[in-house]
């Protein structure tokens, strides 16, 4: 692998597709000297980000997401944008898992120059996804992308750490499946600034509608993150191609006045210290269990919990004392 960091960074701003690739593959190691240079390659991209439209979209099983975020996604390349999704999945390997198969269903957007598609593998923890994601963000915002989407392909935490990385975070719902609320716990919808009821086409355009007015009942019931904005309530047909353009006027509405307020650079200012603060912990405790002192007697306390001679409090204070040895 190339070792000179003015590889990569020259790649990158010219938009060479094969090295924002190989960025993001650097990105996604975890060797040492892999991780030192990336380091070096982002804090010299870091200058030509945050321009981007960042953009979280999540959704309960079977709302027609890829559909939707392709539907979306030729909206804005017939407009001139320049188009990033990057995916947040827990569950995937470095194989690729299920946004594959979502790659392979984006038919329009994998073949079009101006769209850049890429997973983002956990390599076994959501934390190192959200660090993989956030630096992919970041380069793809270098290389000239103007919108980046981040979706969700697993559930539960990864929204959180989606909704922790982007300016406008969308959640796509379905109508007329039952419990509308179904699968959808009130802390994500607490971090929704729009939720778009998918599928209302056909004989499901009245179900969508009464659909809309029970979440704007229920969105009324939150307290609101930012002043500026009052989360939205939308229908679409992503098959039909239409109220698309509402869903993406609601995010430039949204964008716009978060900006003249200056709440969208407070809210990246946040965001990037509460990364830097999870990296740091995640540093910390990686540093700690590689300490030899920690790696001989870690069996020690772990055996004598496990057979009920040591309380979990002990075995702790045993293994926190070795800082101060």
């Amino acid at each position: 692998m190339e070792t000179d960091p003015e590889f990569y960074v020259a790649g990158v701003r010219a938009g060479n597709r094969k090295v924002i690739a190989k960025t993001i593959t650097l990105i996604e190691s975890s060797l040492a000297a892999h991780q030192e240079l990336i380091a070096t390659v982002m804090d010299r991209l870091l200058p030509f980000t945050g321009d981007a439209v960042r953009l979280g979209i999540t959704g309960v099983p079977g709302v027609g997401k890829s559909t939707f975020i392709e539907s979306l996604g030729t909206y804005l390349l017939d407009r001139g944008h320049r188009l990033a999704i990057l995916a947040v999945d827990p569950s995937s390997t470095h194989s690729g898992g299920s946004i594959m198969g979502d790659k392979t269903r984006m038919e329009k957007l994998s073949i079009h120059p101006d769209a850049f598609i890429r997973p983002s593998p956990s390599g076994g923890t959501l934390g190192g996804v959200s660090r993989k994601t956030r630096e992919s963000m970041l380069v793809c915002e270098a290389a000239g992308f103007d919108v980046i989407i981040v979706e969700t392909v697993g559930v539960g935490q990864s929204e959180v750490s989606v909704a922790a990385m982007v300016d406008f975070f969308l959640l796509l719902m379905l109508a007329g499946a039952g419990d509308d609320l179904q699968g959808i716990k009130r802390g994500i919808l607490e971090l929704a600034d729009a939720i778009v009821v998918n599928k209302a086409d056909g004989d499901n355009v009245d179900k969508a509608r009464q659909a809309r007015k029970i979440f704007e009942e229920t969105m009324h019931l939150f307290s609101l993150e930012t002043p500026e904005w009052t989360p939205t309530v939308l229908t679409c047909s992503a098959l039909e191609n239409t109220g698309i353009s509402q869903v993406w006027e609601t995010v430039r509405a949204h964008r716009e006045k978060l900006t003249a307020s200056g709440a969208l650079t407070e809210k990246r200012k946040k965001q990037a210290l509460a990364w830097m603060r999870t990296m740091l912990e995640e540093g910390l405790k990686d540093w700690f269990y590689e300490m030899p002192s920690v790696k001989k007697l870690l069996p020690e306390m772990t055996w004598a919990v496990e057979r009920g001679t040591l309380s979990p409090t002990t075995a702790v204070k045993n293994l926190m004392a070795v800082l101060t040895k």
